[in-house]
């Protein structure tokens, strides 16, 4: 085919254009052969095509994260995406003034709106970095004064962990967002003081929600923003419900968290039951996860619907044992999941990344957590691990991980392991 005429290949049907940027391929257009011809359309034509858009029309197919299964596409539209990001970017008091490192990918509702669209609509100055490194991104901070940016707990970790972390001037720093998966109240405390992230704030949402649906303001007490993940963002609605009746839940009792509003995703892509199963007749979007509200509206979300333990008939969520495992001085991360076992139906599993250096025994762990929880909640199972399964986003893909463990430890085939 002749460079510039839509491209027909029998793999990939839909494929029309390919376009380089210093190389010259066949059949494919370099970038100033694109940008010429779009020079050649006339403005009157580029003019019917704007006007053309409505604010309803899907802007972006943001393909869910798969932390539970196969990715769904989201169908966000310019009204979802806008408004949501200037909502963030608001409670963040974002101005001119700010410079924000972009870490997080753009291909994702986190860098794309939280950061990007939050930027833009503030006219904040942007940095983005190609890709996550805490080398990187120190050095960013240094380089360019930074005085916000976003990450997920793992990349705050990683940074506040390195060894040119002692090396960064921090005196710029005001804000940010961390967000993704539950944030050990630890490392907000370590970010807060370490980092002089004196107002970070915590979003919570997904990305059906375009992503945000609550977040924690920057004259929230510190308390208040270590332990919650805020109040409803204007113009959404959020309430906790029974999972299972659907029926609304008085302050202070743990249920399904459920939003409603203009960020409310226009559904999953060619999956209208899909679609159904996740926004009720009543426009309310179903998120899966467990959270509880208190008397002043704002939110703590406890764990998620399907990462919640049951063993032998006890709820149990694996957050509060992760943030209680988090304050051992030798634990770098964990992640604490259920796994199969047939006396109890499941059993409690904690993966568990150590700090550099450090040694730890399985049973001093468990007696760690023996020592201040209930015993039910101590782990049957410990695995000192060095990573954790992540999608390309950052977020830790708790199914993979279970997976993981029943192949490693034959846990389906035999309940009683001795792990060494």
């Amino acid at each position: 085919a002749e460079a510039g005429k839509p491209l027909h290949t029998k793999r990939l049907p839909f494929l029309r254009n390919i376009i380089t940027i210093d190389s010259k391929l066949n059949n494919c257009l370099t970038w100033n052969e694109a940008v010429a011809m779009a020079e050649r359309v006339p403005v009157e034509e580029v003019y019917r095509r704007a006007f053309s858009v409505g604010k309803q029309d899907v802007c972006n197919m943001q393909y869910t994260s798969g932390t539970t299964g196969f990715p769904k596409g989201v169908m966000l539209t310019h009204y979802n995406v806008v408004n949501n990001g200037k909502c963030i970017g608001d409670c963040m008091d974002l101005s001119t003034a700010d410079r924000m490192m972009i870490q997080v990918p753009m291909f994702h509702c986190f860098g794309m709106v939280l950061s990007m669209t939050a930027a833009m609509t503030h006219g904040a100055t942007m940095s983005p970095l190609p890709y996550f490194s805490p080398k990187q991104s120190l050095a960013c901070i240094n380089q360019e004064k930074i005085t916000c940016f976003n990450g997920v707990p793992t990349m705050f970790i990683a940074m506040l962990e390195h060894e040119d972390f002692s090396k960064t001037d921090f005196s710029q720093m005001r804000t940010g967002i961390m967000a993704g998966s539950p944030c050990p109240v630890k490392v907000m405390q370590d970010v807060v003081d370490k980092m002089k992230m004196t107002q970070i704030t915590i979003v919570f949402g997904q990305t059906e929600s375009s992503p945000g649906c609550t977040q924690s303001r920057v004259d929230d007490a510190l308390e208040i923003r270590v332990n919650t993940v805020g109040r409803a963002l204007p113009g959404v609605e959020c309430k906790i419900v029974d999972p299972k009746t659907g029926e609304d839940l008085p302050d202070g009792v743990d249920g399904e968290f459920v939003a409603r509003g203009y960020n409310i995703m226009k559904g999953y892509y060619k999956m209208p039951e899909a679609t159904a199963t996740t926004i009720d007749e009543n426009g309310w979007l179903h998120t899966g996860d467990l959270a509880r509200r208190d008397a002043n509206g704002y939110y703590r979300i406890t764990g998620r619907i399907k990462d919640m333990i049951i063993r032998g008939g006890e709820n149990i969520y694996p957050k509060e044992i992760e943030d209680f495992i988090y304050t051992h001085p030798k634990v770098k991360d964990v992640q604490v999941i259920g796994v199969p076992n047939s006396q109890y139906g499941e059993e409690i599993m904690a993966c568990v990344i150590l700090k550099e250096g450090m040694i730890m025994t399985v049973d001093e762990l468990k007696e760690y957590v023996r020592s201040h929880m209930a015993k039910h909640k101590a782990p049957r199972y410990v695995d000192f691990v060095s990573e954790f399964p992540m999608n390309a986003a950052g977020k830790i893909l708790k199914y993979k991980m279970r997976e993981q463990a029943i192949e490693k430890f034959g846990l389906q085939k035999e309940n009683h392991i001795v792990i060494t």
